[in-house]
């Protein structure tokens, strides 16, 4: 009779265990684009293959368009725990360890595939350790978000065809440091609301890839795409480090593993989109210049590595020598 009195004890005290064990695990994924964009559907290729694979056990909801807050306000909600992940850059990462930043340098990399060689080093993984430190722990990293360029009024080919303009940048000091090397007049404005700042004439330019360059429909309001390629961007999603660790093992392993997939699919699409947003930008009327003088961008531009004292010291130096 004891025996079965503790057997019905031990059974009652560990149900509720068992069901916050099967209970739905909900995790908001947020960012600034448009639903149109390889990052937005990379973001409903990761939920809909988490909800496959957890037998609708973890259901990732997804919030574009800046719909819970900026970028860097929803950084920080991960920082502060809450159950979001978002769709962000090293830069944004700066903010909570200063070397990840390095990573959006302008012209760093020739080709976004280096940026596996900077990734899978030793220099990367004390990155990542001071990530999950800071608060953060990746569920992906180095989605390819695609070269960014120039739209203007005007064809932009050379440094000097920016200088005094007042160019769109993030609220992100790697752009603001970039564009005042180049010699423009970095202006900070959110990316929701950047079609309006260029119709009203707030700014006189702005940089994205192609994808949001065309989900944000700036071609009806600037009709020139300088091909200046002057970040090969990355994105990452960040999630809380703790309510990570706090997640049974599998779901864990479960959100590596798809967020892995989700960074393949990105930069599949990414690559495979590129040529025909360019057909999609001339058949609506906008002169796409590729005659442009790299080196000299890529000279100007170097500046910009001397800007950041909270780096460690020699860090471009490091990065460089992984590259080489």
């Amino acid at each position: 009779m004891q025996r079965r009195s503790l057997l019905a004890v031990s059974t009652a005290l560990s149900a509720p265990a068992v069901a916050r064990a099967q209970s739905q695990i909900r995790i908001r994924l947020a960012h600034s684009l448009s639903t149109t964009e390889p990052a937005h559907l990379a973001a409903e290729y990761f939920a809909r293959n988490m909800a496959e694979r957890s037998n609708g056990r973890v259901r990732i909801e997804l919030f574009p368009g800046e719909q819970l807050g900026s970028g860097r306000d929803v950084n920080e909600m991960i920082r502060q725990g809450a159950n979001v992940m978002n769709i962000t850059d090293p830069g944004y990462l700066s903010d909570f360890v200063p070397d990840v930043g390095i990573l959006n340098g302008p012209y760093l990399v020739d080709d976004f595939d280096q940026y596996g060689k900077l990734l899978d080093s030793d220099w990367y993984r004390d990155v990542d350790r001071r990530l999950q430190q800071a608060g953060l722990r990746m569920v992906m990293q180095g989605g390819y978000f695609g070269a960014r360029h120039m739209i203007a009024d005007k064809p932009i080919q050379k440094p000097a065809d920016m200088a005094g303009m007042t160019v769109r940048v993030p609220p992100n000091q790697m752009w603001i440091e970039t564009f005042r090397s180049l010699g423009a007049r970095p202006t900070t404005v959110q990316w929701s609301e950047i079609y309006n700042a260029l119709q009203q004439g707030v700014v006189q330019a702005a940089e994205a890839p192609y994808g949001s360059l065309w989900g944000s429909r700036l071609q009806e309001v600037r009709k020139v795409i300088s091909t200046t390629g002057h970040f090969q961007a990355m994105t990452g999603w960040p999630i809380n480090n703790g309510y990570f660790n706090r997640l049974p093992a599998e779901i864990r392993d479960m959100l590596l593993q798809e967020g892995d997939r989700a960074r393949q699919e990105m930069t599949r699409l990414t690559r495979e989109q590129e040529e025909d947003y360019v057909r999609r930008f001339r058949e609506a009327g906008v002169q796409v210049v590729t005659e442009v003088d790299i080196p000299a961008f890529r000279d100007a531009s170097a500046a910009t590595y001397r800007a950041f004292p909270r780096w460690t010291p020699g860090l471009h130096d490091t990065v460089r020598r992984i590259l080489a």
